[in-house]
Formats: structure tokens, sequence, C-alpha cells
């Protein structure tokens, strides 16, 4: 079931973001945008040398993707906490999937606040970063 967060309710399940695949492009404007220019990100050689294939994408850019999925959502004032686990890296060219799921709606502070499992997972199935929001909802109708 999806919904807005105005619907939400335990096994609420946010819109998916499928994203194009991670270019190298992407890649080298992230390290701009992000201050984050290490080599192993950008630079085929240096990825090589540390025993990679290839570049890969920055794990923060995976989270920024989750922020994206978060945000088209729900306002941005009403985030309330946001945090990731890294746990496989993003190869260039591969095309992720940033997903989120309501675990639970809780009062918390004196308003409702959805607890949300978010997951990005490659085309193979591999889970790349997961984590949990809270995000205030208003009042169930």
């Amino acid at each position: 079931m999806s919904a807005g967060p105005q619907d939400v309710v335990v096994g609420t399940v946010l819109p998916d973001l499928e994203l194009p695949p991670i270019s190298r492009a992407t890649l080298a404007l992230f390290a701009g945008a992000s201050g984050d220019h290490n080599p192993i990100h950008i630079d085929t050689d240096v990825a090589r040398s540390a025993g990679m294939d290839d570049v890969f994408a920055h794990g923060m850019l995976s989270m920024a993707y989750l922020g994206r999925l978060l945000t088209t959502w729900a306002p941005q004032d009403l985030l309330r906490s946001f945090e990731v686990r890294f746990a496989a890296i993003t190869p260039v060219r591969a095309r992720p999937v940033c997903a989120g799921t309501v675990t639970a709606v809780d009062d918390q502070d004196g308003e409702r606040v959805a607890t949300i499992e978010l997951r990005v997972t490659l085309e193979d199935g591999t889970v790349t970063l997961a984590g949990t929001a809270k995000v205030a909802v208003p009042a169930a109708s």
C-alpha cells in the first residue's frame, strides 16, 4: 500500500525511487558538490590499484538518494531523524533503487512519528545501504 504522510499506517510503502545507471559523470559531479574527491571514486587506475574492478559510487551519494526518497514523500521539515549503515559498494553503471516501508507509528514528544525502514538495492538484489528515518505525520483521520 502506498500513501503520502497523511495516511500513514504500519506497512505503508513509500513509492520507490528508481535511479538511472551510476555514470562516471555522476561520480565526478557528486565529488565536486560534496567536496569528496577520494580518487577511488573517480580514477579507474586508483580503484584498480586498490583491488577493485572499477570506480564505485560514494556511499553518501546513496544516502543523498535516500534523502530524496524521503523528501519527495514528506516535506523536509517533518524529518526527525535519518541514519544509515553502509553494507556494500555501488559499482559504476549500477541502477540503484531506493525504498522505504513504515514499520511503526508512535506518539513521540507530542507528535505522531512514523519509523521508516530504508534500503538501497541493486538489480541483483544486493542491499548497499540500509537504515531508518523518523518522520512526523498528521494524526490518523
